[in-house]
C-alpha cells in the first residue's frame, strides 16, 4: 500500500470514529493550530525566505495574520454556523419543523500552491476542521522549506490521523488523485486544475478550484494617479509579482502613460529603494524554471522601467512595459512575475471590450473618482471579484466570497463561504403524522376539488415565517377547516378576503 493511500485510509477510519464532529473538538483543533501559527511563527518565517525571500515582518501580513483571524472568527462562530437554520415556511408547512442542517462531507484533499503557502494552504484546512471533516494537507512541492516545515511541525499541534500532511512531487499527487475523496481542494493554475477535476470525476467527487488569470487594472483619467499607481504598484510587485490576484496589466488612455510609468517609479523607489535586488522586503521568483519562463514573456514589449535581473539569484527587477500590443508574449498568458504590461486604450468602451474578449478574469481592478464608471464596469464584465480603488485587499475580508468564475476557478471560500464549502447543508422537514385528511387533496382518486385545493395550498405564495401570531393561528384555522371539510359557503368566506392579499379578511375571521 502506498504511503498516500494509507494516509487516506487513516483519514477515513479517523473520520468514521465521529471525533471530528463534535464542537468541543473542532474548537480545540482550530486553538492548536492558532497556537502552532504564534508558537513557530520563526520556523514559518525562515522556510519563507529560503523558498521565497520573504522578509521576517512581511511573513505575518501576508501569510499567518489572515489564518490567525480566519480561526478566531470561526471558533466565535461556530455553534451559529453548526446550528440547524430555520427556513421559510409555506401553508403546507405551517406546523412542521423546517430547516437545513449543516454535516461534515467526510475526507478532504487540500492540495496547496507555493506562492502563499500557508495562507492559501491553511485556509482551506480552518475551514475543513470548522465543518467537522478529515483532511489530508499536500502542500506544494515547489516550496520545499515550507512544505518540510509543514510536514513536521504540524502533526505536533493537531490530531495527525484526521489531518495528515503528505508531501511529496508530481507522483505523490497523482497517486492521491486515485484515491477517494468527500472534496478536492485545489489552489493553482488552470492546466493542473483540469486535471484534478478530471481525477476527481471518476469518483463523482465536488472540487472547488481557485485558478487564476489575467486580472486586467482600468486607470481612469478622472482619478488620482499618484495613489493609483503607489497601490497598484504595491499589488502588483508584492512577492516579486507573484500573487494570484496581482494586477496582470494595466488598461489606460495613451495620454496618461507617461505620468503612470513615472508614478510607479517613485513608488518602486519608496518600496524597494534604488537597488531592490538589496532590499529585504523584495522578494525572488520561485525557482530558475520560472525566471526563464517570466524573462521570455518580455522579448517582444519595450521595456519602461526595470528589467535588470540575475539568473543566479532568480531575481527580476520590478519591471514596466509600455505600449504593449495585444498580441504581445506577456499577454498571452497570467504572468505571475514582475512584470507589469501597459496596453493603451482609448477609453472605458475599449477597455470593455478588451477585457470581454478573453478568459474571465479572478479579480477586475478600477481605478476612477466617477462612481458611474466603477458601477459601469462592475455590471458589463464578468470576473470573480471587482476590487475598486486598491488591490488586494479584497482577500482579507472573510464576509466576501473569494473565487474565480469560468477558466479563473469554481468555488469560494473565506470565513463562513469555506464551512458552507466544505459542508452538506442537508435540507430537513420533519412532520407529524397527524392531520392527515389534509393529504386527501394528493391521494387518488383525484378529482376537480381536490385539484382545486392543491392549487390554493401549493401555489398560494404566502411566507407564514413573517406572520404574526394570530395570522398564523387563522391559518392553522383555515387548515382545519379543510381537514373538517367545512361547507363551501363558510371556506369560501374565509379565503376568499385572504386571497385578496390582505390581513383584513384574517382580522375578521379571527374576530
Amino acid at each position: 500500500m502506498s504511503r498516500e493511500r494509507q494516509a487516506v485510509d487513516t483519514a477515513r477510519r479517523a473520520f468514521l470514529t465521529g471525533r471530528s464532529i463534535p464542537l468541543e473538538h473542532r474548537i480545540h483543533q482550530l486553538k492548536s493550530l492558532q497556537r502552532f501559527l504564534v508558537e513557530r511563527q520563526k520556523d514559518i518565517a525562515l522556510a519563507l525566505k529560503k523558498d521565497l525571500h520573504k522578509s521576517e515582518h512581511g511573513t505575518p501580513l501576508y501569510e499567518t495574520m489572515g489564518l490567525e483571524g480566519e480561526i478566531s472568527l470561526a471558533v466565535d462562530r461556530l455553534a451559529e454556523w453548526t446550528a440547524p437554520q430555520p427556513v421559510e415556511k409555506t401553508l403546507l408547512t405551517i406546523s412542521d419543523k423546517v430547516y437545513i442542517r449543516p454535516e461534515p462531507l467526510g475526507v478532504v484533499l487540500i492540495i496547496g500552491a507555493w506562492n502563499y503557502p500557508w495562507a492559501v494552504t491553511i485556509q482551506p484546512l480552518i475551514g475543513a476542521i470548522a465543518a467537522g471533516n478529515a483532511a489530508v494537507v499536500k502542500p506544494s512541492e515547489v516550496s520545499a522549506h515550507t512544505a518540510k516545515v509543514m510536514e513536521e511541525l504540524l502533526p505536533l499541534y493537531l490530531d495527525k490521523e484526521l489531518y495528515p500532511v503528505v508531501t511529496g512531487g508530481v507522483q505523490e499527487t497523482q497517486e492521491l488523485l486515485k484515491q477517494r475523496f468527500d472534496h478536492i481542494f485545489y489552489t493553482g493554475n488552470s492546466t493542473v486544475g483540469k486535471v484534478v477535476m478530471e481525477a476527481a470525476s471518476r469518483h463523482l467527487t465536488p472540487v472547488t478550484l481557485e485558478l487564476g488569470g489575467k486580472s486586467p487594472c482600468y486607470i481612469d483619467k478622472c482619478c488620482d494617479l499618484a495613489i493609483a499607481c503607489r497601490r497598484i504598484t504595491w499589488g502588483k510587485f508584492t512577492n516579486c509579482g507573484q500573487t494570484c490576484i496581482a494586477p496582470d496589466y494595466i488598461l489606460c488612455n495613451p495620454s496618461i502613460q507617461d505620468r503612470v510609468i513615472e508614478e510607479i517609479r517613485k513608488a518602486v523607489k519608496e518600496f524597494y529603494t534604488d537597488d531592490p535586488k538589496t532590499c529585504a522586503d523584495y522578494g525572488r521568483v520561485i525557482n530558475a524554471r520560472h525566471f526563464k519562463r517570466v524573462m521570455a514573456m518580455m522579448e517582444d514589449s519595450k521595456v519602461a522601467l526595470g528589467g535588470e535581473n540575475e539568473e543566479s539569484q532568480c531575481y527580476i527587477a520590478p519591471t514596466v512595459l509600455r505600449d504593449v500590443k495585444a498580441e504581445a508574449k506577456v499577454m498571452q498568458e497570467e504572468i505571475f512575475g514582475p512584470l507589469l504590461p501597459i496596453v493603451p486604450v482609448s477609453g472605458v468602451d475599449e477597455a470593455i471590450h478588451f477585457i470581454k474578449e478573453r478568459e474571465k478574469p479572478l479579480t477586475l481592478y478600477v481605478f476612477s473618482s466617477d462612481n458611474k464608471l466603477i458601477q459601469r464596469l462592475i455590471a458589463e464584465t464578468s470576473s470573480g471579484g471587482v476590487l475598486a480603488n486598491d488591490c488586494l485587499v479584497q482577500y482579507s475580508v472573510s464576509a466576501l466570497p473569494f473565487g474565480g468564475v469560468g477558466n479563473s476557478g469554481i468555488g469560494t471560500y473565506h470565513g463562513k463561504h469555506t464551512f458552507d464549502r466544505l459542508s452538506h447543508l442537508k435540507s430537513c422537514l420533519v412532520k407529524s403524522l397527524a392531520m392527515e385528511s389534509l393529504n386527501k387533496m394528493r391521494y387518488p382518486p383525484h378529482t376537480a376539488e381536490k385539484l382545486g385545493w392543491a392549487r390554493f395550498f401549493i401555489l398560494k405564495q404566502v411566507n407564514v415565517s413573517h406572520l404574526g401570531w394570530l395570522a398564523k393561528m387563522a391559518l392553522l384555522a383555515i387548515i382545519a377547516a379543510v381537514v373538517l371539510q367545512v361547507s363551501s359557503y363558510e371556506v369560501h368566506y374565509f379565503l376568499n378576503p385572504f386571497s385578496l392579499g390582505g390581513q383584513w379578511g384574517l382580522q375578521r375571521f379571527i374576530a
